[in-house]
């Protein structure tokens, strides 16, 4: 009998996370402060950050301890499996072995309570009450509602405007974890009354939520933010994922050739593939890892690489990343977590470098491809994972044509079981695709020139 399932044992689990940065032979830009064009000091981010969360991200040191007391809480759904997709791969009649990394068992279905969990314990110990956040197609609003639950910590999140209307069930879910979940924008902050007066029918974006939260977070000093993806020690917590899946390869005597994950900021992707590529940096292996967005939010395919701010009110520090401009405002695709304007500064830099990969899909195809894993595998997967999927599929067709048989691993970062609605406009024929026209892109890129230092040349992707 074949093994479908690779499942750790609780002691078995990682004990430290990995920090890419050790290993990059170009280290990413610094930040940058708005007005001086200098690069910010740690300090500057203690209004929104717990010290020891900045010290994670400044951190250079290849392994960070993971603490005892956040192993004991990744127990309630940790260590996740690794399974082979044998169905998928006969009904794609395919040599080409497919595993995917389970990551929908969590308690809010998805993989950000990797990052949540760790970020409230941090708050926590700092005597923080509460924490703002912004949150897309809810799952990581879901995740630190439930983690700052786990630690007596009062939760705002402020979720895109879109993904409000379109899955009540997330605000639910946010709600029974005792948060407080506002449609973004609102009324509620300045940058919220300034989008609603530019457009009274925004849509929203994650860089307007973001822009909310942080304004909230800086005015009690009781308050912290939280982000659920983009800078460097969310990244880092996620790669739990890959460290657990380097286990679950040796127990299966198998290796991929190919990674694959949707991107939106970046954590998605980086947990499964940063641990894989620490070897293919230090020259053991050869792996592709290919990141995977919508189309009609094109950052890492067809944005650019410069300065930009993380937010639409530009309340952040600017980041050096692949972006299409803070001011854009993406479609309202149902893969909500994947619609913002830029990509984290550790995944823009390794696209920069050559060292990972970049495609962009359609919606539609996303939801065919998603649809037929769920078929034949037994798991809706969120609309962010059908990204992958779709890219794997991809893959087996190009392995194909090549002649090769190839080992392609991806990132099932989630269940879609509140996300039928998305389903249903599938089934039903009311997806609509979005393309952006470049002169949009530059358009929007133009208004950002303004912000790049003129001592560190912007190189175009």
């Amino acid at each position: 009998m074949k093994t479908k399932k690779f499942i750790l044992e609780e002691k078995e689990m990682p004990k430290f996370w990995y920090n890419i940065v050790a290993d990059m032979e170009n280290k990413p830009l610094p930040p940058l402060h708005p007005g001086t064009k200098e690069p910010i000091s740690p300090e500057m981010l203690s209004p929104i950050l717990t010290e020891e969360l900045i010290m994670q991200e400044v951190s250079q040191e290849r392994f960070i301890e993971i603490p005892e007391e956040v192993l004991e809480k990744y127990k309630i759904y940790r260590p996740s499996p690794l399974i082979r997709a044998f169905e998928l791969e006969k009904a794609l009649g395919t040599d080409c072995k497919i595993y995917y990394k389970y990551e929908g068992g969590s308690p809010s279905g998805s993989h950000k309570p990797n990052t949540a969990i760790p970020q409230a314990y941090y708050n926590a110990k700092a005597g923080v009450k509460k924490i703002t956040t912004e949150t897309g197609a809810g799952q990581w609003g879901t995740a630190l509602s439930f983690a700052c639950a786990q630690y007596g910590i009062e939760c705002d999140v402020y979720m895109v405007k879109s993904s409000f209307e379109q899955k009540p069930y997330r605000k639910i879910m946010m709600n029974t974890f005792g948060a407080n979940v506002y449609p973004s924008p609102s009324d509620r902050t300045q940058a919220g009354r300034n989008f609603l007066a530019e457009n009274p029918n925004s849509n929203g974006s994650l860089g307007m939520a973001i822009s909310e939260a942080v304004e909230m977070a800086v005015q009690d000093e009781h308050t912290k933010y939280s982000l659920g993806s983009v800078l460097n020690h969310v990244l880092l917590h996620q790669t739990i994922i890959g460290e657990e899946a380097l286990k679950q390869f040796e127990m299966a005597q198998d290796y991929p050739d190919v990674i694959v994950a949707p991107l939106g900021g970046g954590s998605n992707f980086a947990g499964i593939s940063f641990p894989f590529l620490r070897e293919k940096l230090q020259g053991k292996s050869e792996v592709r890892c290919v990141a995977v967005e919508p189309s009609s939010c094109p950052k890492l395919t067809k944005g650019k690489f410069m300065y930009d701010f993380g937010d639409t009110q530009g309340y952040t520090p600017l980041l050096p990343m692949f972006t299409l401009g803070h001011h854009f405002e993406p479609a309202s695709i149902h893969a909500g977590g994947l619609r913002y304007h830029g990509a984290s500064v550790l995944c823009s830099q390794l696209l920069k470098d050559g060292i990972i990969e970049a495609n962009a899909i359609p919606q539609i195809e996303c939801f065919e491809a998603g649809s037929l894993f769920a078929k034949y595998e037994g798991i809706i997967p969120a609309p962010e994972s059908n990204h992958a999927i779709a890219q794997v599929l991809r893959e087996v067709e190009l392995a194909k044509k090549e002649g090769k048989s190839k080992t392609i691993l991806f990132n099932l970062s989630g269940h879609g079981f509140v996300d039928m609605m998305a389903y249903s406009d599938f089934q039903n024929g009311n997806l609509v695709e979005h393309q952006l026209s470049s002169q949009e892109i530059d358009n929007n890129i133009s208004r950002i020139s303004n912000l790049q230092p003129e001592e560190i040349a912007v190189p175009t992707a």
